[in-house]
């Protein structure tokens, strides 16, 4: 499949409009309905109804292959740019909200650092496609196990701190007063469910056999205080790290006891950084 067709394709989906999506695309109109055709035709298939543009079964089915196939395209351009370019003076370091770990604070370069905070997922993509140099990402594993990390593209990683883990209750919680908790038996209570922000709840599910852990309020966003506040608040537990459960007004942070689980968080990269990008890289693969 041509990739330019594909990515037009994602576009008018995403945007259910060929207009919007020649708008964004800074095609005509009339050129993004030939990309479509001509798209259809190669795979013998309708993938947009025209009236409403929503994509048909085949449509649906090609979409969870086009963004992990654009962003592998983009990675290996990315990589190929990487190779052949100078060395950049600066440094974009991709990282989850809580993720940005002491050792990784005090190894930054003094100037030169953009530091974009990205939900976990986005991060190993943005190193894969080059819009970061570096990554950080954190999550909940077994102590010294890697992390899963999506399979975006042949990317490096370095375990660079383990820390306990903390439940962050309300300070009137019946359990606030415990020394500390194991995560079956908070299977049935409320949790706030905040992907991107506290520890995943399909992550808690796994280390407690795959069940419990209901949410009750979603939270999409990276501000880990505004979490903290609405846990403290009785609007759902979170598992964060013991550096962001502790000391948060009008809660208390209890640490896990069982099972013997960790907050990890790793530094992502791809190729052979340089410059700035190397720099840290030797320095927390050294502090490892």
């Amino acid at each position: 499949m041509d990739p330019h067709l594909l990515r037009t394709y994602v576009t008018v989906a995403r945007l259910a409009s060929f207009s919007e999506a020649a708008r964004e695309l800074g095609y005509t109109q009339s050129a993004v309905s030939q990309h479509i055709a001509a798209l259809e035709q190669d795979l013998g298939a309708a993938l947009l109804t025209r009236r409403p543009v929503t994509p048909t079964a085949a449509g649906e089915r090609l979409l969870e292959h086009a963004g992990p196939v654009l962003l592998r395209l983009e990675a290996a351009r990315a990589d190929v740019v990487r190779m052949a370019a100078a060395p950049a003076h600066g440094l974009t370091l991709a990282t989850s909200p809580t993720a940005l770990v002491p050792a990784a604070l005090a190894a930054l370069p003094p100037a030169g650092v953009t530091l974009r905070v990205l939900a976990r997922d986005e991060v190993p993509a943005a190193v894969a496609a080059g819009t970061a140099d570096l990554g950080l990402v954190d999550g909940l594993a077994a102590p010294s196990d890697p992390l899963r990390l999506p399979d975006v593209a042949p990317l490096t990683t370095y375990g660079v701190a383990e820390e306990p883990v903390c439940v962050l209750l309300p300070a009137a919680h019946p359990l606030a007063r415990r020394t500390g908790l194991r995560l079956g038996d908070l299977a049935d209570a409320r949790w706030l469910d905040a992907p991107d922000t506290a520890l995943p709840l399909p992550q808690l599910r796994a280390a407690n056999g795959g069940h419990g852990f209901r949410p009750a309020l979603r939270y999409d966003g990276t501000d880990v205080r505004l979490l903290t506040v609405l846990a403290a608040a009785g609007h759902g537990l979170a598992l964060l790290p013991r550096s962001a459960a502790t000391g948060v007004p009008g809660a208390v942070a209890v640490p896990v006891t069982g099972p013997r689980v960790v907050h990890r968080t790793e530094l992502v990269h791809a190729g052979a950084p340089s410059g700035a990008a190397g720099a840290l890289v030797e320095a927390l693969s050294t502090r490892a």
